[in-house]
């Protein structure tokens, strides 16, 4: 809203410094502070608010050292993460772009189905919370709104890349983008770590005949849902100890956000060999608003935490990364990116996969891990879980550092 008001008032009053929200940077410089501040300010009151209305965590006696001593702690602090990262976008963002369109609907979709399993599950004192198969629904669901959007949408197009004279100066590029960067409605995606670095979905039905193309969102759309499902439910089981999914998941935050600022960027697009998206720097906005909320709500959910994000936050912080990915065409590099919530999940089926066969076969079921998910399993070993989420987030880091790098290593 402020980016309306700013322009309005530079191009009618000519009025000092308004010109400056016209620079994408200093627009994420001003939603992640923003953000930042919310986040620790209202944290502390939301905190209080759910102290005070006894919305507290049900602990299960597992086993775990310190884990007892948790019972009664305030959940349901994803509202602060979705607060913080709602608010910033709406005063810095055009809210007429349809990756910010989708990414709010995104927020407040998955937000909504949290919010209700977290309140079944303290409300109704019901531990199982919202059913398995409605959760799933509701991902489906926004799957199919993701899906449908990314294919038939008439603005969500790239513009592939050709040769370009770096010695340009970016006015002149600006005027010659339709000759060399052609636009494209089309399902062309990334794949890491290969010399062309392009997969097209319609290859997969195209092999039938020509006429099949126009059928490909039939398998685009579940290939939307599949990835949305998997990442959201890999950060609702990474969350299991203090600080590990709101660490892991600002640091896949902030990656993404290079990604989505190089990619609606036609110089840097062009020196990187890279897909030109038009429109998705504007995601930088709502990128920069969730990390700058993720490391306000840190602040609170750092070990001894002061509150738990709920399925409110997890779900959602899972939502938001998977639909980012999608939509800056960078999906395939969510095994790597993610790596941290791919093995949690990973560990969850191992273990249950493992257990069923083997108490078929044998009568009693057998572990392959002390305990899932992956970092209870750390904990049963004894280490501290501070150790744990540190070495994580280090691991986290990594995996950053290796996606990064797939800009240039082909």
């Amino acid at each position: 809203m402020l980016y309306y008001l700013f322009d309005y008032l530079e191009k009618t009053y000519h009025i000092p410094g308004a010109g400056l929200f016209q620079f994408l940077t200093f627009r994420a410089g001003l939603a992640i502070g923003f953000s930042l501040l919310i986040a620790a300010i209202f944290g502390k009151k939301i905190i209080n608010y759910l102290r005070k209305k006894q919305v507290g965590e049900t602990i299960r006696d597992l086993g775990l050292e310190g884990q007892i001593e948790k019972g009664g702690t305030p959940t349901m602090g994803g509202i602060i993460i979705i607060m913080a990262t709602i608010i910033p976008t709406l005063l810095f963002a055009k809210l007429e772009n349809i990756y910010v369109i989708l990414l709010l609907v995104t927020t407040i979709w998955m937000g909504v189905i949290g919010f209700i399993d977290d309140y079944i599950k303290i409300f109704k004192k019901n531990k199982e919370g919202l059913s398995g198969k409605f959760k799933v629904i509701g991902q489906v669901g926004l799957g199919l709104i993701v899906g449908a959007t990314m294919y038939f949408h008439e603005d969500i197009t790239i513009k592939r890349h050709k040769e370009v004279s770096k010695n340009l100066i970016e006015t002149t590029v600006n005027r010659q983008i339709a000759e060399f960067y052609p636009e494209e409605k089309t399902l062309l995606t990334t794949i890491p770590f290969v010399k062309k670095n392009e997969f097209n979905y319609e290859s997969l039905i195209s092999w039938i005949g020509e006429d099949t193309r126009d059928y490909v969102w039939l398998i685009f759309i579940p290939i939307v849902i599949f990835i949305i499902t998997a990442v959201s439910n890999g950060a609702n089981l990474t969350d299991g100890i203090d600080g590990l999914a709101a660490g892991t998941s600002a640091i896949i935050g902030v990656t993404l956000a290079l990604f989505a600022w190089v990619s609606g960027n036609v110089i840097f697009s062009d020196y990187l060999n890279i897909m030109y998206i038009p429109n998705t720097g504007e995601l930088t906005i709502f990128i920069m608003s969730f990390v700058g909320a993720l490391i306000g709500f840190l602040w609170y959910n750092a070990y001894p935490a002061q509150v738990f994000m709920g399925d409110t936050g997890s779900l959602t912080i899972g939502g938001i990364i998977a639909v980012i990915a999608i939509a800056i065409r960078k999906e395939w590099l969510i095994p790597i990116l993610c790596g941290i919530f791919l093995m949690e999940n990973l560990s969850v089926v191992m273990q249950v996969g493992w257990f069923k066969y083997t108490k078929k076969k044998f009568g009693v079921g057998r572990r392959i891990f002390k305990m899932s998910p992956l970092h209870h399993h750390y904990q049963k070993s004894g280490f501290h879980e501070s150790k744990i989420v540190t070495r994580f987030w280090i691991v986290g880091l990594f995996l950053a550092i290796i996606t990064i790098a797939t800009l240039k290593i082909r």
